[in-house]
């Protein structure tokens, strides 16, 4: 499986996120080849091609009919880090993405504070786990994107209710998060932004209409949810972006030390402060997209950064001429 020149290898499960990065690859005119891990087969006996590997898994291929995408992006990684090549997001990056339980301890270990959190398997276990939450308390499911399982309940009675009517769902991965609510004074969070294990942006995220954790046009309306931990009216319009100017919170210097030590080089990292102006931080997202129409107000464009990010890496792999970006 050689190959001759090397390019940059994106890996996804969803053409439709990608559809950006091809334009800004085009655009840079930077070689590249999509590994589409929805299902395949790896030969342990060969080698992978040369050339920069970009992992876009998702936490959510399951809602799209890939359940085992994330298990076989494992594969493909190990077998990638096992010959050396270059990985931006490589495998302890690939377990954050799909653990928020792995995600928060790591988060921790760097002192970045996330909400109080308790895991449990097994419907009577997470009716239990809420009985040691003080006050309202959200669930949400460890292995999510878009939202997945996030509803906010005011007693255990509520959630008792919840989880043993049809209307419950587990987990993919069966664990069950029990969140501690975080009470914002205004409606709204804010997602950092990094490229190359550098600060890119910050973006402000409106969640008074509902709040899509996707900020990609393609996500839909449908799975609007209010990360703040508070049930989402009916949408009426979509969400709204804002890219923070000259934001500089010191927050910033401690995910990029985060980012560092986890094999993570593009992310967006999402926090919330409480009334008293602490930050909680409660997702990572290492396949993270982009809003067109707040890049645009602020003339920043996040998937042309990260195409010129992968160059660079390629062209630090020797053996290709490629045009500057």
């Amino acid at each position: 499986m050689e190959s001759a020149t090397p390019k940059i290898h994106v890996i996804h499960e969803n053409d439709a996120w990608v559809e950006p990065l091809r334009a800004a690859f085009d655009e840079l005119d930077l070689p590249y080849e999509e590994w589409h891990l929805d299902e395949g087969v790896i030969d342990l006996a060969s080698s992978p091609p040369q050339g920069v590997f970009y992992n876009r898994m998702s936490a959510s291929s399951h809602t799209r009919g890939h359940r085992y995408a994330p298990e076989l992006t494992g594969a493909v990684l190990a077998w990638l880090e096992s010959h050396r090549r270059r990985v931006v997001n490589d495998s302890r990056a690939l377990r954050l993405e799909i653990s928020k339980v792995a995600q928060y301890e790591a988060l921790r270990a760097y002192g970045i504070r996330t909400p109080h959190t308790i895991a449990a398997v097994g419907k009577d276990n997470v009716i239990q786990a809420a009985r040691r939450m003080k006050g309202p308390f959200i669930t949400k499911h460890n292995r999510a994107g878009k939202g997945l399982g996030v509803k906010l309940f005011q007693s255990v009675d509520a959630l008792a209710e919840h989880v043993r009517s049809d209307a419950f769902e587990d987990s993919v991965d069966g664990i069950t998060l029990i969140q501690q609510y975080i009470r914002a004074p205004e409606p709204y969070i804010t997602r950092v932004e990094f490229v190359g294990g550098e600060f890119l942006y910050a973006v402000r995220v409106d969640t008074s209409l509902g709040f899509e954790l996707c900020p990609a046009d393609v996500c839909q309306v449908g799975d609007a949810f209010c990360p703040v931990g508070e049930e989402a009216p009916p949408v009426a319009a979509a969400p709204r972006f804002r890219i923070v100017k000259d934001f500089a919170n010191p927050i910033v210097e401690s995910y990029r030390k985060f980012i560092a030590a986890n094999g993570i080089g593009i992310a967006g990292i999402e926090l919330i402060e409480d009334e008293r102006g602490e930050i909680y931080t409660y997702d990572v997202n290492t396949n993270t997209n982009y809003n067109a129409a707040a890049e645009a107000e602020a003339g920043v464009y996040g998937m042309r950064a990260v195409a010129a990010y992968l160059g660079r890496e390629l062209r630090q792999l020797g053996g290709t001429k490629l045009r500057a970006a």
